[in-house]
């Protein structure tokens, strides 16, 4: 193959009118070798008339002549044009062919796409669109729960021929497997908690009140609150990705296909696998908290531990711990419901993969929170 000859500019001044004539192949193979634009761009630039202030000198003539290109492509007419502002230059020589190449980068510039009008009704319009899909998904979560509701009846009558190998597995996963990281932050958070409150306190002399505080705040809300975000983006979004990957994969199809019902094998299991779990974790929150508030304690308000230990259940009432617990149950069976509600909702693809997953978890803090202010209101005479 011959080696092909590179595009070059020859600049000559005579008496201030500059002509630039250029030669070689100007081709993409040629223009690509590395250096090539930025040198021929280095030599124009030295006589281009932007580069001349308008206040200073007036720009000078220039003449192109592009008759001794070889060969030119639309990137090699591209360069050019670029660099004469999207417009041909006054004095301008071409060779046989090139005509039509820059007509047709003159007639492209030109191309204005047509903008859609907005309508004045636009606001209103994505108002209605959201509320409709706000509804579309409330009713699909109710449908969820019937079903549920549905295969709990079947579960009772028939014990023995539950899908509990798969309660098992999930109880694992979603609870066994999430102790590490509940413990560490439930314990900085009751450091935390501890450190600001104390430095309250000690200003009213009432240091031995950080019981009431740390026990109140973490047994009836923090814990149970703590541990159902945590468990929300860790298992919840597990759960998500699981049913999304199976849609991918088209097994929830082959499972329909096979007579296998997605509520009894897939979503009671997960339900009934964090309404089991999330009690526990929330008790052991409750306690990795508490010691690492009764450690900050010992170490700002010099409290022994002994002291914490005794005091706890003099100043938090038992039913705190039961609404605790029971908020733990409402948590783990809102998050898994939530989880497997988009998990079901998402479409083969893995762009609607990794919205659903998203969208899972958001929706499940946000359930949870909500349900925890419903708690509050409901029970706010127990356990004062």
């Amino acid at each position: 193959m011959p080696e092909l000859t590179p595009p070059s500019l020859e600049i000559e001044d005579h008496d201030g009118i500059i002509s630039i004539k250029a030669g070689g192949i100007w081709l993409v193979q040629t223009l690509a070798a590395r250096g090539c634009i930025n040198g021929l761009l280095s030599q124009l630039t030295t006589v281009s008339p932007k580069a001349v202030s308008p206040s200073a000198v007036p720009a000078r003539e220039v003449h192109w002549d592009l008759s001794a290109i070889t060969r030119m492509d639309h990137l090699g007419a591209q360069f050019f044009w670029n660099f004469w502002g999207k417009r041909r230059p006054q004095h301008l020589l071409l060779g046989a062919g090139e005509d039509a190449l820059f007509d047709r980068l003159h007639h492209l510039g030109d191309v204005h796409l047509p903008q859609p009008a907005k309508s004045r009704l636009a606001f209103f319009y994505a108002f209605g669109k959201g509320m409709f899909r706000f509804l579309e998904h409330v009713l699909g979560f109710i449908r969820l729960i019937g079903q549920l509701s549905l295969d709990m009846i079947r579960l009772l009558q028939n014990p023995l021929q539950g899908p509990w190998r798969e309660v098992s597995a999930h109880v694992f996963h979603a609870g066994a497997q999430a102790l590490g990281i509940t413990a560490l932050v439930g314990f900085l958070i009751g450091v935390v908690l501890s450190y600001l409150s104390s430095q309250q306190l000690r200003l009213f002399g009432a240091d031995i009140y950080i019981v009431n505080i740390l026990g109140m705040s973490i047994i009836r809300e923090l814990g149970p609150l703590l541990a159902a975000i945590l468990v929300a983006g860790r298992s919840g979004s597990a759960i998500t990705a699981q049913l999304g990957v199976m849609r991918v994969t088209e097994e929830l199809d082959a499972m329909l296909v096979m007579g296998i019902p997605h509520g009894f094998r897939l979503i009671l299991p997960r339900v009934l696998a964090l309404a089991v779990a999330m009690p526990l974790i929330v008790v052991w929150t409750d306690m990795m908290a508490l010691t690492g508030g009764m450690l900050s304690a010992m170490n700002t308000l010099g409290l022994s531990p002994g002291f914490f230990i005794d005091t706890l259940p003099q100043v938090v009432k038992l039913p705190n711990l039961w609404l605790g617990e029971a908020k733990g149950v409402v948590f783990g069976m809102l998050i898994a419901l939530t989880a497997c509600h988009f998990g079901l909702r998402i479409e083969p693809n893995t762009t609607s993969l990794g919205q659903g997953t998203t969208a899972s978890v958001v929706a499940s803090i946000t359930i949870v929170i909500i349900a925890d202010a419903i708690f509050a209101i409901l029970f706010k005479g127990v356990g004062i």
